[in-house]
Order: C-alpha cells, then sequence, then structure tokens
C-alpha cells in the first residue's frame, strides 16, 4: 500500500543564533541548522512546527 505524502516545510537560518540563549541555539542544531542561509526540509508536524516558533526570529519558513 502506499504511503501519503506529507507536507513539508522549507526552514532557512536567516540570523545568527550568537547572543541568544543556549536553549534557542539547540533547537537550531535539532533542526539540522548549523550556517545561516542553510535550508533544511523537515516533515510539517507539530513537534517541527513548535521547535520553528521558539526560533522564529532566526528562520524563514516556507512550504514546500
Amino acid at each position: 500500500m502506499a504511503k501519503k505524502k506529507q507536507a513539508q516545510l522549507t526552514i532557512t537560518l536567516v540570523r545568527s543564533p550568537i547572543g541568544y540563549p543556549k536553549r534557542q541555539k539547540a533547537t537550531l542544531k535539532a533542526l539540522g541548522l548549523r550556517r545561516i542561509n542553510q535550508t533544511v526540509t523537515r516533515v510539517d508536524n507539530e513537534a517541527v512546527r513548535g521547535m520553528v516558533n521558539s526560533v522564529i526570529h532566526l528562520v524563514a519558513v516556507d512550504k514546500a
């Protein structure tokens, strides 16, 4: 049986995490973001949305 295609989020780091709390830096690392302008694609679910909301001031998000 074929799996449904899940919605995806494209997340790009647009600001440096320097000067922000360790917790926000850890969230970026968990999302897989290391460098400015680096883009990752993640499944659009509640857990990822919560992570993005905690660092929304550092990232840009698009639906893929």
